[in-house]
């Protein structure tokens, strides 16, 4: 099981987000600049690259600086 905090990709979605944790057998999944979050199959997921995870992390950083995100 991933730590609470790492990035993933949902292959249903194509949508990368922030593990929050397990609920019966299903993962929650929150949108790295945050939101409401989504619950996947565990089989939906799989790691991010490294171009995927640098391109969320820019895209907080980024929303952070304009105001949208504490």
């Amino acid at each position: 099981m991933p730590e609470v905090g790492a990035l993933l990709m949902d292959v249903t979605r194509d949508q990368v987000g922030e593990f929050r944790g397990e609920w019966a057998g299903r993962w929650a999944l929150r949108p790295v600049k945050g939101g409401v979050e989504w619950e996947v199959e565990p089989g939906d997921v799989r790691p991010v690259t490294a171009e995927q995870k640098l391109r969320a992390e820019v895209g907080k950083a980024n929303a952070r600086s304009r105001g949208e995100i504490a």
